[in-house]
């Protein structure tokens, strides 16, 4: 429609300009300039109309996009247009474009954990629409399938999973509870042809009374872990006393069982020898004990023997 209306005012402006040439002196030849009037606008119409036609019938689809078409006729076309040009039938049909790149949401879903904790949980979903099967999903569901059908799956996915684990293990298994989440929405949306690649746990949120009980135990686990660790030191420096006391011990025993009579007779021997070795010759002069006594010089009687 358009395009028929610019033909009529691109008409009027030609013709304006124009119609200096239909007049004869100063009379106006309405005739001859009514036939040209006839003629350009057939031309320009004509033209408009091609254009609306042309324009109706020729659509582009995006990259990372398909073209769901449907006819006034027959319905939905179950062959989905691919990216580029495409030809419609003009008046006839129109085309839907759907986007079937992968796409991130983020939900927001409150439950109740096997203890019956209450748990705020955010996800974040990754997913795409089957492209092949794009007129399927837009026929059933309808191009917001990701309020009516995604959004409920993870509400229930969530209530569903979290009952199963206790508060503390929503944390310590948080992978085990993210597959069976994803594996639950991806059972309730495939058979609407659409495609889950990855989900994500980015928060649990808990009470304020739970995440001080939390704080509270793991605290008290890592003091019994400091003294279970202090408790084997002392018992392993004991154990280390121990070894240390029986090697001294079977040490001492073993050489109480090496000293003999022998022995002790030839060490004394060697000593002996040792104080001859050492001696200068002269007898001592005073004999240590509880007082100092002197000795008689034996070498000033043998000398007046001489």
């Amino acid at each position: 429609m358009g395009y028929i209306i610019a033909a009529f005012v691109v008409t009027g402006l030609v013709m304006s300009l124009l119609k200096d040439k239909y007049m004869d002196g100063k009379r106006f030849d309405a005739e001859a300039f009514a036939s040209t009037l006839r003629g350009v606008a057939g031309v320009l119409l004509t033209l408009g109309v091609l254009a609306a036609v042309a324009t109706s019938a020729l659509v582009v689809i995006p990259p990372g996009h398909r073209g769901v078409v449907f006819n006034k006729v027959s319905g939905v076309r179950l062959t989905p247009q691919g990216e580029g040009f495409n030809f419609l039938i003009p008046f006839l049909e129109q085309v839907i474009v759907l986007d079937v790149r992968v796409q991130k949401d983020t939900y927001d879903a409150s439950a109740a954990s096997k203890d019956m904790q209450t748990i705020h949980t955010k996800v974040a979903l990754n997913y795409h629409p089957n492209a092949d099967m794009s007129p399927k999903l837009l026929q059933e569901v309808g191009p917001e399938y990701s309020e009516r059908l995604l959004h409920p799956a993870i509400q229930e996915a969530v209530k569903a999973t979290t009952a199963r684990f206790t508060a503390e293990e929503l944390i310590t298994k948080r992978e085990d509870v993210k597959l069976l989440i994803k594996e639950l929405v991806e059972k309730q949306v495939a058979p609407h042809n659409i495609k889950v690649d990855e989900l994500y746990i980015t928060d649990f949120d808990f009470s304020r009374q739970f995440a001080e009980s939390i704080e509270a135990k793991q605290i008290a686990e890592q003091t019994a872990l400091k003294a279970k660790r202090d408790l084997d030191r002392v018992k392993i420096e004991a154990e280390q006393k121990i070894a240390s006391a029986r090697a001294e011990a079977e040490s001492l025993k073993m050489q109480r069982e090496a000293i003999t009579p022998q022995l002790i007779q030839l060490r004394q021997v060697e000593m002996q020898k040792l104080a001859i070795d050492k001696w200068d010759g002269k007898m001592p002069e005073v004999m240590l004990g509880g007082a100092s006594t002197p000795l008689l010089d034996l070498s000033a009687f043998t000398n007046r023997a001489k």
